[in-house]
């Protein structure tokens, strides 16, 4: 095993002596896992991060309502263990429910009777023994590309962003330091940009070459794969990250979910979030700004509405020039996709929107 497999594979290993000394102890053999509520999530102000709090709850073997998920918590936790890490193999979520789902005994009970039950245990089981998924050698599909003034390796392949062509390297949801290193660095920071069209104009435009930048696209809300990959490119090479979203409540969303984590994966938020985090636009004041065009505009319907103002109520938002962001899309009642920039010319992102942004310094934190 490769130092970081054998550190999970220790920490599995630690929890199950934990339930065998209650066993040969007669005791009820109990377990503590992480209550992932949103009554024990909070939004830690020194850290700028949202965070999983102290809240536990037991599943224990002798309690009819809990018996079959301490079970299941160790039936997953074997088959990462023998399969996963002692190979070295890495496979998906969907595998690992096939794997461990069989009939126990001569019964007709099945130790699992679909994915949605065994993905919540291997969430629980992320926290409990504090590893990221990707730790436990699970992946999901690739999501996002990548070009840029990096070279990195992957795997023992060296890839030179800077020759993926249109399409860019495809980045997989485990980027874990025993599998992406970073080498020839060019670049002065990241730019991650919501939608896969806008991506394809930058490149084609090849405004990472131009502005020295390693350029990401996410395809909507980004994938634990490339929130940990800005992470670490921020973090180990002191990159300044950008976000480029929609000009709606969901774009604002994706942007807080990269600075400040989310909800769901608060217990994962100290080695996903970047509260530095740069949003670049669009902002609510761009329309005028940059004189965009009345045919660009959509007009918010009350889903946006409703979401813009619980908005307001998040912690992280209460900055002042956010919530001037904010009310002002609500006041004027529209929104605007990035492509509506198109309006101004095929090439206006590229040559005139981002570098006098940059310029400017025109961004929100």
């Amino acid at each position: 095993m490769n130092p970081r497999a054998k550190k999970t594979n220790d920490k599995l290993v630690g929890l199950a002596k934990e339930v065998l000394g209650e066993v040969n102890k007669g005791r009820n053999p109990t377990v503590e896992v992480p209550t992932r509520t949103l009554a024990n999530v909070h939004f830690d102000e020194k850290k700028r991060v949202i965070r999983l709090g102290k809240d536990k709850q037991e599943r224990s073997f002798f309690n009819v309502s809990q018996a079959k998920k301490f079970m299941q918590t160790f039936l997953v936790s074997a088959a990462i263990k023998e399969h996963l890490l002692e190979s070295g193999k890495t496979t998906s979520i969907r595998d690992l429910f096939y794997m461990t789902k069989h009939s126990l005994g001569d019964t007709r009970q099945n130790t699992f009777e679909d994915q949605d039950e065994s993905d919540p245990i291997i969430e629980d089981l992320e926290v409990t023994v504090d590893a990221l998924r990707e730790e436990l050698h699970l992946f999901a599909k690739n999501r996002g590309a990548l070009v840029g003034e990096i070279t990195i390796v992957d795997s023992g392949d060296v890839i030179d962003c800077r020759r993926m062509g249109f399409g860019g390297y495809s980045i997989p949801s485990i980027v874990e330091e025993e599998v992406i290193q970073f080498r020839k660095v060019d670049a002065k920071f990241i730019l991650l940009v919501e939608k896969d069209a806008v991506f394809r104009r930058l490149n084609e435009d090849k405004f990472w070459r131009e502005h020295k930048c390693v350029l990401l696209h996410s395809e909507g809300q980004p994938a634990r794969g490339i929130r940990r990959l800005v992470h670490r490119m921020h973090n180990e090479l002191k990159l300044p990250l950008y976000v480029m979203v929609d000009n709606d409540p969901w774009g604002f969303y994706i942007y807080s979910v990269v600075k400040q984590g989310s909800i769901n994966l608060a217990y994962e938020s100290m080695r996903m979030a970047v509260p530095k985090a740069r949003f670049i636009g669009l902002s609510s004041f761009d329309r005028e700004k940059f004189q965009l065009p009345d045919s660009t505009l959509i007009k918010i319907d009350d889903s946006d509405i409703s979401r813009a103002k619980q908005m307001l109520n998040y912690p992280w938002f209460q900055k002042k020039e956010w919530k001037k962001e904010i009310e002002h899309m609500l006041k004027s009642g529209v929104k605007l996709e990035i492509e509506a920039l198109s309006a101004k010319g095929i090439s206006f992102v590229t040559e005139e929107y981002l570098p006098k942004k940059l310029r400017d310094r025109d961004w929100l934190e």
